[in-house]
Parts: C-alpha cells; structure tokens; sequence
C-alpha cells in the first residue's frame, strides 16, 4: 500500500441492518480505484459491507475510517456494541449516543460523518441515512444516492439524486473530488 494517504475523504451511508453487499462493494471498489479515503459510521450493515470491499480491492492510498456513537447518553466512554467494525483502520472515539431518528440532532454522530467528507455516497437505508442528507443538504456537501436496484432507495429523500450505475456515481465523485 501507498503510505501517502489521500487528500480526499468520501463518505458512505447506509443501513446499519442490512448489508445490500452487491451495492457495498461496488461502490467500495470505485473508492479503491479513486485512492480515496472512505468514512463510515463504522458499524455493521452497509458500513461493514463497504469497507470490507474497500480493504479488499484497495491496491493504493486510502484508509477506511469509522466515525463511532458512544455506548448510551449514561456511558459515553465505551463505544456501542458492534462498534468498530473490523475493516476499519482508524476508529474516531465519540461521546456523542444518537442515531436514527434523532441523526440530526446535535448529539449525533452524523455531523462529524458529513463534515469530515468531500462527497457522500448513500446507500439503501432508513432514517439514519435519511438524516446524513438532510445534513449534506444543510451544510452544502456533494451527495448522491446509488443502489443497482433503485426501489431500494425509496427510503431516501427525494430531493437526492440518485443513480442506479456505478459509472454515474464515478462521474459524481470525479466532479465532487476535482483537485484545484
């Protein structure tokens, strides 16, 4: 592996359930390609699923990096069960417990996933993901969703773009990511 590391972050957000391993990986191995870091929440389901492809194809720069919830609001110094994954290379410790339904509040996690990113890639997923947007929205990132079976992102605002073609979401990045 390069020992450089990238200049750019992109960020993948998806459900903490269920893993869509075939959306995972494609999109994973576009990050390898690109030698981009990756930035998940760091858990199991779509986060899991990426930055296993993403260690997997990775030839180059880049290193998959988990943004961690704490354990509850009462037990902010351990992180919360499940919690990193063990593709990730670098865990980023937080006290901040909310999650889901509560992904935009100030006591969530999301914030720092969104603004540590150059781009977001949504992957199918629920509220949480649904909050991710809303914050890309807010603070003016680069998102795009991606799933080969676009029923699968029906969860997500639709206010998004969304592709069902891994080249489509290249092109987003290659935009995105343009070095000045």
């Amino acid at each position: 592996m390069n020992p450089t590391l990238s200049r750019w972050t992109v960020g993948v957000m998806g459900s903490a359930t269920e893993s869509h391993d075939d959306d995972a990986d494609a999109v994973g191995e576009l990050l390898t390609r690109l030698e981009v870091n990756l930035l998940t929440g760091g858990g199991q389901g779509v986060m899991r699923s990426v930055a296993r492809s993403f260690i997997t194809h990775r030839r180059g720069a880049g290193i998959s990096i988990g943004i961690l919830p704490c354990a509850s609001e009462t037990d902010r110094s351990a992180p919360r069960a499940g919690y990193p994954n063990e593709y990730v290379e670098l865990a980023v410790h937080t006290h901040l417990p909310r999650s889901g339904n509560e992904g935009t509040d100030d006591l969530s996690r999301n914030h720092i996933n969104i603004l540590s990113c150059a781009a977001i890639i949504a992957l199918p997923g629920g509220a949480g993901t649904a909050s991710e947007l809303a914050l890309a929205e807010r603070y003016g990132k680069p998102a795009m969703a991606y799933s080969a079976d676009p029923a699968r992102l029906s969860r997500l605002p639709a206010s998004v773009a969304r592709s069902n073609k891994i080249e489509q979401i290249e092109g987003f990045l290659a935009g995105a990511l343009r070095r000045p």
